[in-house]
């Protein structure tokens, strides 16, 4: 059986998965998308829909959270070199 990556190559690779790739540095776009990923766990745009559609509010819990993973997100990818643990708990807040 012969299997081959059809698109992108090597860089899609860390993309598809979410295992480190060996040989490969995290880069803001890492960072991104492990943000949208812990936003998207929390519901986030579904309660940001509901609150610009009827005006309620979400709840300030979730508001307050999701501030947190964007300033978690803005510090990792200012830094000059991300770590390559970024996807730990230690940093995102929980």
């Amino acid at each position: 059986m012969n299997l081959r990556v059809i698109e992108g190559g090597r860089d899609t690779l860390r993309e598809l998965t979410d295992v480190e790739v060996p040989g490969f540095s995290p880069r803001k776009a890492d960072v991104r998308r492990e943000a949208d990923r812990r936003l998207k766990r929390l519901d986030y745009d579904r309660w940001r829909t509901r609150e610009l559609a009827t005006g309620i509010r979400m709840p300030r819990e979730l508001r307050y959270l999701a501030m947190q993973i964007e300033f978690v997100a803005e510090r990792l990818t200012a830094l000059k070199e991300i770590p390559a643990d970024y996807r730990a708990d230690a940093y995102w807040p929980g």
